[in-house]
């Protein structure tokens, strides 16, 4: 039988900064993108508290699964019951899943206010480089979308393999098919998530940059 896997993933999240000489007065284009730029970070909150809940689920389904595979044949009862508590881990991980969704479209819809502020930075050097934060970020969200995709599609396939456990005319073959799927698909979400992760990485080094440059008095938030 091939070996189920599911790598835990490791997101990361977008960094924080804080002006340190007070409020902003959101006067100077460069001041109204801080605000926009912060206002992302805010609006990602529920995405990034999504994180450790799904890691939790997607430990506790590992055991599940475990403990049904151990189980032989004859002993159905309790692989049928086992199979019922991993779907609704399924089901819990899918409604997170969604959340975090939710949370990056309100993030990108923020984010793309800051576009028409861009043509207003006077200072060239800014400008390009608030024109490449806007083309990474926007790539990120291309790429969460891929991943999100990928992402329901397995939890389809999940749920789809523990019905079959429940099946008491289940084949080998059958059940070697939807594993080896259940693989692919969550090789393709390791890969977005790598792609994801390092979009982020380059985001928030960028907007460091940017902050720098523009001599805004910023600390980045632990």
């Amino acid at each position: 039988m091939p070996v189920f896997f599911r790598s835990l993933l490791l997101i990361f999240c977008l960094s924080i900064f804080t002006i340190i000489s007070g409020c902003v007065s959101s006067t100077t284009p460069v001041e109204k993108v801080y605000e926009v730029l912060e206002n992302v970070v805010a609006a990602e909150k529920v995405f990034e508290e999504q994180q450790d809940p799904l890691v939790d689920l997607e430990k506790k389904e590992k055991v599940v699964y475990e403990k049904i595979i151990s189980l032989g044949l004859k002993e159905y009862d309790e692989i049928s019951r086992l199979s019922d508590e991993a779907t609704q881990i399924v089901d819990q991980r899918k409604a997170h899943m969604q959340k975090e969704e939710e949370s990056i479209k309100a993030s990108e819809n923020e984010f793309k206010t800051i576009e028409p502020l861009i043509e207003e930075i006077d200072d060239p050097a800014l400008k390009e480089m608030s024109q490449k934060l806007y083309n990474i970020m926007m790539e990120r969200y291309s790429i969460h979308e891929e991943l999100f995709e990928n992402y329901a599609a397995a939890i389809e396939l999940d749920k789809g393999l523990y019905a079959m456990f429940k099946q008491k005319d289940l084949q080998l073959t059958q059940l070697e098919e939807q594993i080896t799927k259940i693989n692919a698909a969550y090789g393709k979400i390791i890969e977005a998530n790598k792609k994801f992760n390092e979009k982020t990485k380059q985001y928030n080094e960028l907007k460091l940059s940017f902050y720098n440059e523009s001599e805004l008095d910023v600390k980045i938030d632990d």
